[in-house]
């Protein structure tokens, strides 16, 4: 017997159960997992906020690191042959807010060993939208772009990725994150009133060629707008109805080409990790049974960093 947290009707974390559930022996193609760890993202409670022709109840949370405890007959996960004991994480189930849980193999990769479960469990959703908002404005080596919301947790990926790869990063944020902006690679900059002029002084002479929008204010996408001339190298991950009014470019998991992309980039984000180049700041751990007060510091904005279950 495991436990689950599961959402029976449209609403807020305050609404969701903590419940008992039977948990499904693996056949081919699955593994069990042990949850050691959940990630906690914004996208876990705006799933569950509202009716979206989902069938209900829905369990919750898509990203989880943990333990193998059982492997379906003549079974592989993403990278390569499992054994019961084996550290991995999984990315896009559904309901990884769990003590236990079977998915399909394919959403399961070897655990990097230089992070830590909390950590790991916050690798994947921020990294795969970083690295895709870094591939759809097709920054390049040497080119000077810029991160709207560099001091969150997207943000911070898209630094580490952009400097691994010699793309120059002018990062909006406040100037209590300057430090972890400065500390991931990127040139901050303060947002508020008078931003596109500070952003023209801190490129100087060199032209902004690309913006990438993780927070959907206003003011970021204008400056975005303002400063680059090529609207298909502007990217938002939240304004939907601005990028489409404005014919820029918007990005989410759940369309099928974004899909596609990030789950092709999870094995380059696993090595990176591994390697020491990708790292996962976090900010606090809660219980598996506290997932509404984790949801409720992440909805204030300014948690400091990845905020993760431990089971």
């Amino acid at each position: 017997m495991a436990q689950h947290w599961i959402a029976r009707r449209p609403g807020s974390p305050s609404n969701w159960e903590f419940v008992d559930v039977d948990i499904a022996a693996p056949v081919p193609g699955e593994v069990t997992i042990r949850v050691i760890a959940a990630g906690v993202n914004p996208a876990d409670a705006k799933h569950v906020a509202r009716e979206n022709g989902q069938s209900w109840p829905v369990a919750i949370g898509y990203e989880v690191s943990g333990e193998i405890t059982a492997v379906g007959p003549d079974t592989t996960i993403a990278s390569g042959a499992v054994a019961v004991g084996d550290g991995v994480v999984a990315f896009r189930v559904q309901g990884g807010y769990a003590t236990e849980l079977t998915v399909d193999a394919t959403l399961v990769l070897h655990k990097p060993s230089t992070l830590t479960h909390p950590e790991a469990a916050n690798l994947l959703l921020v990294g795969t939208t970083a690295a895709e908002m870094l591939s759809v404005t097709a920054a390049a080596p040497g080119e000077l772009i810029v991160l709207h919301g560099a001091s969150g947790a997207v943000g911070v990926s898209v630094l580490q990725q952009a400097a691994a790869r010699g793309i120059r990063v002018i990062g909006t944020a406040s100037p209590s994150s300057f430090d972890r902006v400065r500390a991931c690679g990127g040139t901050p900059v303060a947002y508020g009133e008078g931003l596109l002029d500070r952003l023209r002084e801190a490129a100087g002479d060199t032209p902004i060629v690309a913006a990438l929008d993780a927070i959907g204010t206003a003011e970021a996408l204008d400056a975005s707008l303002a400063l680059v001339a090529d609207r298909s190298r502007i990217v938002t991950i939240v304004d939907r109805d601005r990028a489409q009014a404005e014919g820029i470019r918007w990005i989410a998991g759940a369309v099928p080409e974004s899909a596609r992309f990030r789950a092709a980039v999870r094995p380059e984000l696993i090595a990176r990790a591994e390697a020491g180049r990708l790292e996962v700041p976090v900010a606090q751990t809660f219980a598996l049974a506290d997932a509404p007060a984790a949801h409720e510091l992440l909805a204030t904005g300014h948690p400091g960093g990845k905020l993760a279950l431990l089971a």
